[in-house]
Protein backbone atom coordinates (compact mmCIF):
# COMPACT_ATOMS: atom_id res chain seq x y z
CA UNK A 1 0.00 0.00 0.00
CA UNK A 2 1.21 3.52 -0.64
CA UNK A 3 2.32 6.31 1.54
CA UNK A 4 0.03 8.91 2.32
CA UNK A 5 0.23 11.52 -0.09
CA UNK A 6 1.01 14.93 1.78
CA UNK A 7 -2.33 16.36 0.02
CA UNK A 8 -4.27 13.55 0.95
CA UNK A 9 -3.52 14.64 4.87
CA UNK A 10 -5.19 17.19 6.92
CA UNK A 11 -2.64 17.99 10.23
CA UNK A 12 -3.96 19.57 13.41
CA UNK A 13 -1.85 19.93 16.65
CA UNK A 14 -3.15 20.56 20.39
CA UNK A 15 -1.63 20.55 23.41
CA UNK A 16 -0.88 17.47 25.18
CA UNK A 17 -3.06 16.66 28.25
CA UNK A 18 0.51 15.45 29.61
CA UNK A 19 3.45 17.87 29.52
CA UNK A 20 6.54 18.64 31.64
CA UNK A 21 5.95 20.93 34.53
CA UNK A 22 6.19 24.55 33.10
CA UNK A 23 5.03 27.58 31.12
CA UNK A 24 5.67 27.11 27.91
CA UNK A 25 3.72 24.14 25.52
CA UNK A 26 5.29 21.66 26.73
CA UNK A 27 3.80 18.91 24.61
CA UNK A 28 1.58 18.46 21.88
CA UNK A 29 -0.32 16.00 19.83
CA UNK A 30 -0.04 15.99 16.07
CA UNK A 31 -3.28 14.26 14.39
CA UNK A 32 -3.03 12.87 10.64
CA UNK A 33 -6.08 12.49 9.08
CA UNK A 34 -6.26 10.87 5.96
CA UNK A 35 -8.90 13.38 3.79
CA UNK A 36 -8.49 11.22 0.63
CA UNK A 37 -11.14 8.36 -1.16
CA UNK A 38 -8.40 5.22 -0.29
CA UNK A 39 -6.44 3.63 2.60
CA UNK A 40 -2.82 5.02 2.97
CA UNK A 41 0.29 4.41 5.25
CA UNK A 42 2.05 6.51 7.63
CA UNK A 43 5.06 5.99 9.38
CA UNK A 44 8.36 6.41 11.21
CA UNK A 45 9.43 9.44 13.18
CA UNK A 46 8.95 13.21 12.48
CA UNK A 47 10.81 16.04 11.48
CA UNK A 48 10.04 19.02 13.27
CA UNK A 49 11.00 22.66 12.76
CA UNK A 50 9.47 25.62 14.14
CA UNK A 51 8.02 28.19 11.92
CA UNK A 52 9.28 31.91 12.18
CA UNK A 53 6.40 34.11 11.08
CA UNK A 54 4.62 31.55 10.68
CA UNK A 55 6.38 31.28 7.21
CA UNK A 56 7.15 27.63 6.21
CA UNK A 57 9.79 29.11 4.46
CA UNK A 58 11.51 30.67 7.18
CA UNK A 59 12.05 27.47 9.87
CA UNK A 60 14.37 26.75 12.00
CA UNK A 61 15.20 22.77 12.25
CA UNK A 62 14.69 21.39 15.98
CA UNK A 63 17.07 18.23 16.57
CA UNK A 64 14.66 15.76 16.97
CA UNK A 65 15.38 12.54 19.42
CA UNK A 66 13.47 9.90 18.13
CA UNK A 67 11.45 6.97 21.10
CA UNK A 68 9.36 4.43 20.65
CA UNK A 69 8.57 2.11 17.71
CA UNK A 70 7.67 3.25 14.47
CA UNK A 71 5.55 0.45 12.77
CA UNK A 72 3.35 1.75 9.69
CA UNK A 73 0.07 2.61 10.38
CA UNK A 74 -2.76 1.95 7.75
CA UNK A 75 -5.12 4.84 7.81
CA UNK A 76 -8.91 4.04 5.71
CA UNK A 77 -10.48 7.01 4.17
CA UNK A 78 -11.09 9.38 7.27
CA UNK A 79 -8.86 7.29 9.40
CA UNK A 80 -6.15 9.10 11.80
CA UNK A 81 -2.78 8.87 13.57
CA UNK A 82 -0.96 10.21 15.56
CA UNK A 83 3.06 11.74 17.18
CA UNK A 84 3.91 13.41 19.84
CA UNK A 85 6.04 15.73 20.39
CA UNK A 86 7.54 17.28 23.89
CA UNK A 87 9.70 20.05 23.58
CA UNK A 88 11.99 21.10 26.60
CA UNK A 89 9.84 23.15 28.49
CA UNK A 90 9.86 27.29 29.10
CA UNK A 91 9.78 28.29 33.04
CA UNK A 92 8.24 31.28 34.73
CA UNK A 93 5.82 34.06 33.81
CA UNK A 94 5.87 36.22 31.19
CA UNK A 95 8.82 35.55 28.62
CA UNK A 96 9.49 32.94 30.86
CA UNK A 97 13.23 31.19 31.29
CA UNK A 98 15.20 28.10 29.93
CA UNK A 99 16.80 26.30 32.97
CA UNK A 100 19.89 25.89 30.60
CA UNK A 101 20.30 29.37 30.35
CA UNK A 102 19.28 29.69 26.90
CA UNK A 103 16.59 32.01 25.43
CA UNK A 104 13.36 30.90 24.70
CA UNK A 105 12.06 30.26 21.22
CA UNK A 106 7.77 31.07 20.40
CA UNK A 107 6.77 30.03 17.18
CA UNK A 108 3.46 30.34 15.80
CA UNK A 109 3.90 27.45 13.62
CA UNK A 110 5.73 24.49 13.20
CA UNK A 111 6.35 21.99 10.43
CA UNK A 112 6.33 18.56 10.84
CA UNK A 113 7.40 15.96 8.39
CA UNK A 114 6.81 12.54 7.55
CA UNK A 115 8.76 9.76 5.70
CA UNK A 116 6.89 9.71 2.06
CA UNK A 117 4.18 11.94 3.29
CA UNK A 118 5.57 15.61 2.81
CA UNK A 119 6.09 18.00 5.64
CA UNK A 120 2.77 20.07 7.13
CA UNK A 121 2.69 23.55 8.41
CA UNK A 122 0.58 23.14 12.01
CA UNK A 123 -0.54 25.21 14.24
CA UNK A 124 -1.43 24.78 18.09
CA UNK A 125 -5.31 24.90 18.65
CA UNK A 126 -4.84 27.04 21.26
CA UNK A 127 -1.69 29.15 21.54
CA UNK A 128 2.07 29.43 20.01
CA UNK A 129 4.36 26.53 20.49
CA UNK A 130 6.67 27.80 22.94
CA UNK A 131 10.09 25.82 23.44
CA UNK A 132 14.26 25.80 25.26
CA UNK A 133 17.34 24.52 23.45
CA UNK A 134 15.62 24.09 20.23
CA UNK A 135 15.00 20.17 20.71
CA UNK A 136 11.98 17.73 20.60
CA UNK A 137 11.23 14.60 21.61
CA UNK A 138 9.09 12.45 18.88
CA UNK A 139 6.95 9.51 18.99
CA UNK A 140 6.74 7.24 15.97
CA UNK A 141 3.25 7.16 13.76
CA UNK A 142 0.99 5.77 16.44
CA UNK A 143 -2.66 4.17 15.22
CA UNK A 144 -3.39 4.78 19.42
CA UNK A 145 -4.05 8.72 20.38
CA UNK A 146 -1.27 9.35 23.00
Amino acid sequence: MAACAAKSLKVTARQADERPPGTGTGAAIVTFTNVSARPCVLKGHPSVAGAGNGSPGHNSPLAVTPVGPAAPVTAAPGGRAWVKLTFVQVQGEADGYCASGATPSVFPTVVVGLPGSGAHQVALDDGQFAECDDTVTVTGVSAAKP
